[in-house]
């Protein structure tokens, strides 16, 4: 599976909603709702939530990619994700998003590693 990461370091290649949505899977599209409302306790999500292109893009925008604070600054600072950002050491954002999604902090150090 290829690698296609979010600003915040999340693989939105590995997605169930991307997945879907690339696929033009309804089916998978509801069950994945069906599941993220039970999950996230959350009823009122609707079709939107799980249909998405991917975080960097300008196209459909699922779940809470649309609101996320991380994603604002990264288009903002119009980075490619941000471990391209020259802010990327101390960042509050990303640390209040590491509490949330951990494994995203050796994602970045290492994408960020690799930039040389």
């Amino acid at each position: 599976m290829s690698e296609m990461y979010a600003y915040c370091g999340l693989n939105c290649a590995t997605c169930q909603a991307y997945i879907a949505t690339q696929a033009n899977n309804r089916e998978a599209q509801e069950k994945l709702l069906a599941q993220w409302r039970v999950e996230y306790q959350s009823p009122e999500m609707d079709l939107q939530t799980v249909t998405c292109d991917g975080c960097t893009t300008t196209l459909r925008l699922g779940g809470y990619c649309s609101q996320c604070a991380v994603r604002a600054c990264g288009v903002a600072h119009g980075v490619v994700n941000c471990a391209h950002c020259a802010e990327f050491e101390g960042c509050e954002k990303l640390e209040q998003f590491y509490q949330v999604a951990p494994e995203v902090r050796t994602t970045l150090t290492n994408l960020r590693a690799a930039l040389g």
